[in-house]
């Protein structure tokens, strides 16, 4: 699977910014899929997952970005999606977009697959 994830771009505190992650391959549905964010001196923290199809989709966020993020998944257009709304100067960061099937999970480890990131700044 190979993931290219797009919509990064800079945003004033407050503003949405509307992430994506377009999937390669015809198995995307049977995929858990999560956001990841990395701020520069940081570790990669949870963002948000979507479990795959047969998990019927069911979202899961950190409690950072709970009630502003929203994650969805289109499996008919192998794309993931992260909204976000009220954007904040700490969620600047790189954001991955990650794929994995062993389980549904906040813990990188359980991806096994990742796109190359894309630069979200939120200016104050």
């Amino acid at each position: 699977v190979q993931l290219q994830a797009s919509g990064g771009g800079l945003v004033q505190a407050g503003g949405s910014l509307r992430l994506s992650c377009r999937a390669s391959g015809r198995t995307f549905s049977s995929y858990n899929m999560g956001w990841f964010r990395q701020a520069p001196g940081k570790e990669r923290e949870f963002v948000a997952a979507i479990s795959r199809s047969g998990g019927r989709g069911i979202p899961y966020y950190a409690s950072s970005v709970k009630g502003r993020f929203t994650i969805s998944r289109d499996n008919a257009g192998n794309t993931v999606f992260l909204q976000m709304n009220s954007l904040k100067p700490e969620d600047t960061a790189v954001y991955y977009c990650a794929a994995g099937q062993t389980s549904f999970s906040s813990r990188p480890y359980e991806y096994d697959y990742w796109g190359q990131g894309t630069q979200v700044t939120v200016s104050s």
